[in-house]
């Protein structure tokens, strides 16, 4: 038998079969758009295709994300903490700390021994320093945004900008191009500006910023400008899964599994 997690968010929606033996068969990511019923049945329909099964061979399915109950003959909705968590413990076993950045919101999660939650802290008050965020850089910027990831090198200024908010953010990025700012360096502040912001969020789970393994999950794990940023800044490393995306989607299918059982 089958299981499959699905993770709604505000960007993307994300799929994940798996058999009985945890082994993953298929995954998928794909723009979420206007219509999340629709994404959901078509994500859905992309990884059972790509596993060559029938959809009537799904023992279970959960569903999470912020359109969790959207989803049709779903076995149980859960929460995107629980199963980020979930599936950060099948990816990278040891992780005590886990920082989540989707396309609307951004977490840090604590974790226990056995990858439980312990606490977590969740801003989605404001698009700051998530996916949507960096789409609203890229766009002043006028570059892809899967160019952002390389476009800080060489940046030796470490700018600073004076807001975090999307709309004055993008207004001041604006601003620093026609004053003749390099791009390396406009985009070198924006990583540091989120990982600074990160690390604000992570203060509340865990105020001493320990020892403990560090991973990071969400779409702009992707980001490896990001990354460095928080490599920096903590002073330790994060440490990224392959399939940093899919995290939710990985840690909802292994709920299946373990609640059909």
């Amino acid at each position: 038998m089958y299981y499959l997690g699905i993770d709604i968010g505000s960007l993307s929606c994300d799929a994940v079969l798996i058999d009985e033996n945890e082994t993953v068969l298929a995954s998928s990511v794909i723009p979420t758009g206007a219509r999340n019923v629709e994404a959901i049945q078509k994500v859905k329909t992309h990884v059972l295709d790509m596993a060559g099964i029938q959809e009537s061979e799904l023992k279970a399915v959960i569903s999470t994300g912020y359109g969790r109950n959207r989803v049709d003959k779903r076995l149980k909705a859960v929460t995107e903490i629980t199963c980020h968590a979930r599936g950060i413990k099948a990816s990278l076993e040891g992780t005590g700390l886990l920082i989540d950045i989707g396309g609307q919101d951004s977490k840090a999660i604590k974790l226990d021994t056995d990858g439980k939650v312990k606490d977590f802290a969740m801003n989605d008050k404001c698009a700051a320093g998530t996916g949507r965020f960096l789409e609203a850089m890229a766009r002043a910027l006028q570059v892809p945004i899967e160019e952002m990831s390389e476009l800080d090198h060489g940046a030796t200024k470490n700018l600073t900008l004076s807001s975090m908010c999307t709309v004055f953010a993008e207004s001041e990025v604006v601003s620093l191009i026609a004053d003749g700012v390099e791009t390396n360096e406009i985009v070198n502040g924006l990583n540091r500006a989120i990982a600074s912001r990160t690390i604000s969020l992570v203060k509340r789970v865990a105020p001493e910023l320990s020892n403990e393994s560090v991973a990071m999950s969400g779409g702009v794990a992707k980001n490896s400008g990001v990354i460095r940023a928080l490599n920096q800044l903590m002073g330790k490393e994060i440490k990224v899964p392959e399939q940093p995306d899919t995290i939710g989607a990985l840690g909802a299918a292994l709920i299946a599994l373990e609640k059909s059982k």
